[in-house]
């Protein structure tokens, strides 16, 4: 298995597993798709870096042209530091203190605000002097994976549509700019019409908002994980939503931007997770294959039930046998069940496939085991864009103390 003809294999071998590897090319094919479906429109990507937030990733993206979207203080000052300018990245929290709205309007990035009190707050403080954007919750299931879901009526996310009249009363009474307007209905949603009826609900709120300059729709672009997959068809969704979008500011009276901010679309399929094996255990019930890797590394099989398709990259050829793979952290931390793979031998390395979104993002020192590396593959070579934890960074923060 190769990337930008370098073989995975190879890599592991000169970096050393567990090995995070991510491939530019896939994620510039998927830029490309984006773009030319929605050519159309003024568009913008705001690259969802929650995704994953390396910071080498995050300025080949900036290269690319795209902005960042931000869920905490913390990620604008990476994208910050990544070159990504103040007015390109938009902020959009969740449950956080006001103090850090204060401090991104201090770094002087779009602010995107989700609930009503903290809307109040922002009105009070900032009056017309600071522009906003207000995300709203359309009360929208998008289909697939219900733990992924944010646009139902029980959502933590965004103000509700049926809040609008007290919104309304709000951004009036403190007269805040709102020039901008965001909806986000979660991941994995496979038809556009979906992305339209959220389209169609914001349109008709939008009328009564005369200053936007943009409206944001998120993304949950769904990506295959295994052969046969249903996937968003993104050239479909980009000509419905061109001809509703345009549509709609003739309407409106004149032309808006129109964000996305794909995340899991752009860097998913371009990474993999490289683990060896150590042990190949049988019992009575199944043969496991036991990786130096884990749910610390890539917990999105547990927490999502998550597929990710595993390969051996060292036994190509060899006969096809069932095997569940499981990694060495003392706890159930199954990556695949019952797979059909090539023989696996102890000291194989086997690839998880769709482990550049939401995996080492989400890594943790769990059993006191070590992130793995990260590598980047990029003009057809690869480069370490972060090392192999050690005991020192274990350590680093603990403040001994003599009991």
């Amino acid at each position: 298995m190769n990337i930008q003809n370098l073989s995975l294999e190879a890599i592991a071998q000169q970096f050393g597993a567990p090995l995070y590897v991510y491939d530019t090319a896939k994620m510039q094919e998927k830029l490309t798709l984006l773009r030319e479906s929605f050519a159309g429109v003024p568009l913008k990507i705001k690259y969802a870096m929650k995704a994953l937030n390396n910071i080498s990733v995050l300025r080949f993206f900036k290269n690319q042209g795209t902005g960042a979207d931000c869920v905490s203080i913390q990620e604008v000052q990476l994208a910050l530091h990544a070159g990504f300018l103040p007015q390109e990245i938009i902020f959009t929290p969740n449950c956080v203190s006001f103090g850090e709205i204060q401090e991104a309007v201090q770094l002087g990035v779009v602010i995107n605000i989700d609930s009503i009190s903290m809307l109040e707050q922002f009105g009070h403080t900032y009056g017309s002097s600071v522009p906003c954007c207000v995300r709203l919750n359309p009360h929208l299931v998008g289909g697939g994976n219900s733990k992924i879901q944010v646009g139902h009526i029980d959502s933590k996310f965004g103000i509700s549509v049926l809040q609008t009249r007290h919104l309304h009363r709000v951004i009036q009474t403190n007269k805040i700019h709102v020039n901008g307007l965001h909806v986000h209905t979660g991941s994995d949603i496979l038809q556009p019409e979906v992305f339209l009826q959220g389209a169609e609900i914001i349109f008709d709120i939008a009328k009564d908002f005369p200053d936007l300059q943009f409206i944001d729709f998120g993304s949950g672009f769904k990506v295959g994980y295994k052969e046969g997959d249903v996937t968003t068809d993104i050239a479909e969704l980009g000509k419905k939503m061109t001809t509703a979008f345009q549509e709609f500011c003739q309407s409106y009276g004149r032309e808006l931007e129109i964000w996305f901010e794909p995340g899991k679309f752009l860097v998913s399929e371009a990474g993999y997770l490289l683990v060896r094996v150590n042990v190949v255990k049988q019992t009575p019930a199944s043969v496991f294959v036991g990786v130096d890797s884990g749910l610390n590394h890539l917990i999105r099989p547990m927490l999502y039930d998550a597929y990710h398709e595993i390969v051996n990259i060292s036994n190509p050829e060899g006969a096809q046998r069932i095997y569940s793979v499981v990694g060495y952290i003392c706890e159930t931390d199954t990556l695949g069940s019952d797979r059909k793979l090539n023989e696996v031998r102890e000291g194989d390395i086997l690839a998880i496939k769709n482990a550049g979104a939401y995996g080492f993002t989400m890594a943790s020192q769990y059993n006191a085991r070590f992130r793995p590396a990260e590598v980047l593959v990029h003009a057809g070579k690869a480069h370490l864009i972060r090392k192999h934890e050690t005991m020192e960074d274990i350590l680093r923060n603990q403040v001994e103390v003599q009991i």
